[in-house]
């Protein structure tokens, strides 16, 4: 596909991205301030691109919670101006969410017809999102995912790594539960899925995409840890032990099927992208 424009550059699917597809036009925040929602809806008309991924975002969780009418004028008004502009210029466009927009209750995994209702501060900003994507009604997919790690930017599997240097003993919450997610895996799957839309926009619609297994925060360390080869000791804690600012949902469980069954995308295995990512870390 060519003309493709992608909000956001540094963060880490925008780096699997340009890794991906050099030939895309990448806007900064200089170039595409998301606290600026016309300038974002401004720049995609100048560019008049064949697609658009919005890989940008509010992504500090807790400081949300004091900042989250800028967080909201960042993941819900400026996705839905540049979703208004792309319906205007008839191009698809993918939005990027999280599982933060459920409550993370019960322990099955949560469906994209399930009902939303999300803990805090920065859900809600990007619940917000996707609604205003939706209501611009053009040709777009909204791809909710969890857990995101890479080689890249700031995530647990690099936490993880820096805690190990200095420490040989770490709790970690083992009650919340979730599926990984590589970035790269993510980044593919917003390729495969924008190239889709510009051929059959009856695709459009909200899709889930996170990695397999399941798992909670504290299997995962052992993980990071066994693959590293590094001897971690880590011990189980319940939410309670750590608490933070902004309520973390303890169910992160994401149904994907509907991903599978429109663009033949499956989940992908956290385990064996960890042991590729720790290959160029280590």
């Amino acid at each position: 596909m060519r003309g493709l424009l992608v909000f956001g550059r540094t963060g880490q699917v925008a780096t699997e991205l340009a890794l991906r597809r050099p030939d895309a036009v990448f806007l900064t925040h200089a170039a595409a301030d998301l606290s600026d929602p016309e300038a974002c809806a401004a720049a995609l008309r100048e560019h008049r691109p064949a697609a658009v991924i919005n890989a940008a975002a509010y992504t500090a969780v807790d400081r949300a919670e004091e900042e989250e009418a800028l967080a909201t004028v960042i993941n819900g008004d400026a996705p839905g101006a540049m979703a208004q502009a792309c319906a205007d210029l008839d191009i698809p466009l993918v939005q990027i969410s999280t599982d933060y927009v459920f409550d993370g209750s019960g322990t099955r995994p949560f469906s994209t017809e399930d009902a939303t209702g999300p803990l805090g501060a920065y859900g809600r900003s990007k619940l917000a999102g996707e609604e205003a994507v939706r209501q611009a009604g053009g040709t777009h997919a909204i791809l909710r995912t969890s857990w995101v790690f890479s080689a890249h930017g700031n995530n647990f599997l690099k936490t993880m790594l820096r805690l190990a240097q200095t420490r040989d003993r770490l709790n970690v919450v083992a009650d919340q539960i979730g599926g990984p997610t590589p970035a790269a895996g993510i980044a593919e799957a917003c390729l495969t899925m924008i190239e889709s839309l510009s051929e059959d926009p009856g695709k459009t619609g909200t899709y889930h995409y996170s990695g397999a297994p399941d798992v909670s925060w504290a299997g995962f360390a052992r993980e990071i840890f066994a693959a590293a080869g590094q001897e971690v000791t880590v011990e189980d804690i319940p939410t309670a032990e750590y608490p933070t600012p902004a309520a973390r949902p303890l169910n992160s469980r994401l149904e994907c099927a509907g991903l599978d069954a429109q663009f033949g995308i499956g989940r992908p295995d956290w385990r064996a992208a960890t042991r590729d990512i720790l290959k160029g870390l280590i």
